[in-house]
């Protein structure tokens, strides 16, 4: 994990392993608000920082009870909350290259489909590695399109996220409460998502490629109930 200057340390190095992570991000790189805007950057409205402590000690003289004067160090603990790069816009050019990554396929995008899921409102963040819908910002992070074997499958991957956006309960209002602890809550609610999908794919004209995928199998199988239970 890199900062703007020298590299992290200690439990800071653990605290934005875990926030790149969780925010399915590409850069390893981050930097404060002042940072930023010292840069001419600035961070994008509504997203949330990670924090950071900075330990260190400061030598101060005080004077002991019998007069003498007494050098004492004092540690100290003081926090900051850094943004990672792919939460800022407008970074100059040479700050750009650890947010870049070699293309697989050529993009030719589905206008159509874009102006779909542009219209839902939905917020759409690119990075990382994983699709996920995340209910606490509301947010849908996927992929880059280019990391996709065709666009068909980003569209696909997209609409399944789609479904699970239109979900939260200030939408349609289906109960996730036991999503994370329940199999079968949450089986119920990958089959609405894939269903979903399926069916936007279909109005919108788009079709995947379609081939047996053995993490499908090895996720199916996870959700599958115990007999036992």
């Amino acid at each position: 994990m890199r900062p703007i200057g020298e590299p992290y340390s200690g439990i800071n190095v653990l605290l934005l392993w875990s926030e790149t992570v969780s925010r399915g991000s590409r850069s390893p790189t981050w930097m404060t608000f002042r940072q930023a805007a010292e840069l001419g950057a600035h961070v994008r409205k509504g997203e949330t920082g990670s924090t950071v402590v900075y330990a260190n000690r400061v030598r101060r003289t005080e004077r002991a009870d019998n007069g003498d004067e007494v050098e004492r160090d004092i540690p100290f603990l003081k926090t900051y909350t850094v943004f990672n790069f792919e939460q800022i816009d407008d970074l100059p050019d040479e700050y750009l290259p650890s947010l870049r990554q070699d293309p697989k396929i050529d993009v030719n995008r589905i206008a159509a489909a874009d102006a779909f899921f542009a219209a839902t409102g939905a917020v759409i963040r690119h990075g990382g590695n994983k699709a996920f819908f995340a209910p606490g910002p509301d947010i849908i992070q996927m992929p880059p399109i280019e990391t996709f074997r065709d666009v068909e499958s980003y569209y696909a991957s997209l609409g399944h996220e789609q479904i699970h956006w239109v979900g939260a309960k200030h939408r349609l209002d289906r109960d996730l409460s036991r999503h994370a602890k329940d199999k079968t809550e949450r089986a119920r609610e990958e089959l609405i998502a894939e269903l979903g999908a399926v069916f936007l794919c279909a109005d919108l004209g788009i079709v995947p490629e379609m081939e047996p995928r053995p993490d499908h199998a090895s996720y199916i199988a996870s959700l599958a109930l115990d007999p036992q239970e």
